[in-house]
């Protein structure tokens, strides 16, 4: 039986204020909500990462960097998805 685990992410030096992933024990995403930054960009993020695997979306979001903030909203998704592979061993 499948189970989801929640993450609640803060995420810093972006726009938005916090973002919730739903993920399954084989480390494929389920859901993403974003709280705040720019809706259209959020939504789209989110839309692309249902069903991807946690490792595919951390090799093609991290680094990406948002006008010389040395981060941003998809950075900051692979900081959350990295944050929690290593915390639960996968």
């Amino acid at each position: 039986m499948e189970t989801t685990k929640y993450i609640e992410y803060i995420p810093q030096g972006v726009c938005a204020r916090r973002m919730d992933i739903e993920i399954n024990d084989r480390g494929i995403i389920k859901k993403v909500m974003i709280s705040g930054g720019c809706s259209g960009n959020s939504q789209g993020i989110a839309a692309l990462m249902s069903g991807m695997a946690a490792e595919h979306i951390i090799a093609r979001l991290e680094g990406i960097n948002c006008n010389g903030k040395g981060t941003s909203c998809p950075d900051q998704l692979a900081r959350a998805l990295k944050q929690y592979s290593s915390e639960n061993g996968r």
